[in-house]
């Protein structure tokens, strides 16, 4: 019987919460490092991965280590550090691990199928292209965000505006349009339905719908996790109890997303990203 020791640890500038699974000094196989994006920062995420790590490292006989960040620039440094074993990355993010840090995805995480990216304005505004928004303050999401953020720019390539604004959160973004702070937002569908109603008794109305679909964010595991174990770990997930793997949120048996066209845009993107807190912003 492996013996588990769960502690808690809050270091701000490096681990934030860990949770640790110990195995006796003979089994031991080495660190896992689990990377997860925790925006509200509550110590919530340790009671949800708890189940979830505990399996992981009894059937792997690792030590495992729970890393949770508060945002996409947090998780970008971690990834450029090769920092993680495993991360469950929102689309965004997801692309920037498989491109450039060599990150192979495992599972689907659960979210919303066929997710697409709005311009939302309110809907008294008269205006009714995107190319209307030339020299117009407009509020975006944050970096990694891939409906709030890099789907936004890259059809806004080759404007210019006047400003952008970027909002903590998709509710935000629509109360800088609410509130004439911008003239239009990037948000989701499913958070226009959400967020909308709640803003009342302003009335939005959609500017522009990319005709693409975001792909589900993924479960990554990290290059500096020799092979045989990375395989041996994706058996090991695949095998989990259906239950662990709904708290964690990932699909067991799901299939993983095509990232080929979410990658083109996340590059396209970074060639202007130097220039967005610029006044006038010239996307190109």
């Amino acid at each position: 019987m492996f013996l588990r020791f769960p502690r808690r640890l809050f270091l701000f500038h490096l681990l934030g919460f860990t949770f640790a699974a110990c195995k006796p000094q003979n089994d031991f196989e080495g660190t896992l490092t689990v990377g997860v994006l925790n925006y509200g920062g509550g110590e919530q995420i340790i009671n949800q991965y708890a189940k979830f790590n505990s399996y992981l490292g009894e059937k792997t006989n690792s030590y495992i280590q729970l890393e949770p960040v508060f945002n996409e620039n947090r998780a970008v440094e971690r990834l450029d550090a090769r920092a993680w074993s495993l991360v469950f990355a929102p689309p965004g993010l997801a692309a920037i691990a498989i491109a450039r840090h060599q990150y192979a995805p495992l599972f689907p995480l659960v979210g919303i199928n066929n997710l697409r990216s709005i311009f939302v304005v309110r809907k008294d505004n008269p205006i009714t292209e995107l190319k209307q928004l030339q020299g117009k303050t407009v509020a975006l999401g944050q970096l990694g965000s891939a409906t709030g953020y890099y789907f936004p720019l890259y059809n806004l390539y080759g404007t210019t505006l006047a400003e952008i604004l970027f909002a903590p959160t998709p509710k935000a973004a629509l109360e800088l349009v609410a509130q004439g702070k911008a003239i239009a937002c990037a948000v989701s569908e499913a958070e226009l339905s959400l967020y909308g109603s709640q803003l009342a008794p302003t009335e939005f109305r959609i500017l522009f719908k990319d005709p693409h679909y975001v792909p589900l964010g993924v479960v990554l595991i990290g290059p500096n996790v020799e092979r045989n174990r990375q395989e041996f770990i994706r058996k090991v997930m695949s095998d989990v109890p259906s239950g662990l793997a709904q708290e964690v949120g990932y699909v067991p048996n799901g299939q993983v997303p095509d990232y080929k066209y979410m990658i083109s845009v996340v590059d396209r993107v970074s060639s202007i990203t130097s220039k967005l807190q610029n006044k006038p912003v010239r996307l190109f």
